[in-house]
């Protein structure tokens, strides 16, 4: 794990467990319970029709992985998950998750088509949790639909040699709207893709604005791959990155990390 020197305290404290890359994990202790985290994973489909949408290529793979390594860190997971491709069997996952005491499963899914329906589940879950990771690839525009229009062709749009122009709108910002309704004990951890030269200015940006506790920045180049390499941007200005690229299989418990040490950070700021 990569810091900046003039920010981490880790590092003038020589830690070395900290400064090792994602490829050791940090071995976190495993609690009865650390709380409910909340993490949203893959893409919106915004219709154009009943047959036609407008979505991304994001395959929620990271999303799905930190799901799965924090249930089996101790936190009580609920996972909303987009129209994503891979394979993941009945909820609550392919791998069988860790249980409570009582022998609760650790791990829940909750399925989104829209960045409606996300909104409406984000709504219902965020006041319960106390980590929201926010690493679905939520649309920026919708079509905007007639729906006169619409039910005139009987839900699906025919073919036209003259082309098709669709309006698109605005969707809601989802983080920015939980802004408002965040405790002081929780803590909200975003997502940037952007192009590289972009990448940080866009991340700081968000990071302020939506009110985050920090926000992972990955190049667009990361949507559809295997690894990622990422830049983590901490409210109290520190930034923290992977040793270049990591699988998402091992970035997911290299993040664990990194929110344990913000929202620990965070408590020792509240506890002054």
């Amino acid at each position: 794990m990569k810091r900046s020197s003039s920010t981490t305290p880790a590092a003038s404290r020589g830690d070395k467990k900290i400064a090792r890359g994602p490829s050791k994990p940090h071995r976190h202790a495993v609690r009865a319970d650390r709380g409910v985290m909340l993490i949203t994973a893959g893409p919106t489909h915004e219709p154009i029709d009943s047959v036609r949408f407008i979505g991304n290529r994001s395959s929620g793979r990271l999303g799905i992985e930190l799901a799965q390594a924090a249930a089996k860190k101790g936190w009580r997971v609920r996972l909303l998950l987009g129209p994503v491709c891979t394979p993941l069997g009945t909820p609550p996952t392919p791998l069988t998750p860790p249980t409570t005491s009582k022998g609760d499963s650790r791990l829940s899914v909750a399925r989104f088509r829209t960045t409606a329906d996300l909104q409406g589940l984000l709504e219902a879950e965020f006041p319960t949790c106390d980590v929201l990771v926010m690493a679905a690839a939520v649309a920026d525009y919708r079509p905007k639909i007639d729906a006169d229009a619409l039910k005139k062709a009987g839900g699906k749009l025919k073919r036209d040699a003259a082309g098709l122009t669709i309006t698109m709108e605005a969707t809601p910002d989802l983080l920015a709207g939980l802004k408002g309704l965040k405790r002081a004990d929780q803590t909200t951890i975003g997502f940037a893709l952007e192009p590289a030269e972009r990448l940080e200015e866009s991340a700081k940006d968000k990071l302020v604005r939506k009110g985050l506790d920090a926000i992972v920045a990955n190049e667009l180049r990361t949507m559809e791959a295997s690894s990622i390499k990422a830049s983590v941007f901490v409210r109290d200005g520190r930034r923290i990155d992977t040793d270049g690229d990591v699988s998402k299989a091992k970035f997911a418990p290299w993040l664990l990390k990194v929110i344990d040490e913000v929202r620990g950070d965070e408590g020792a700021r509240k506890r002054k």
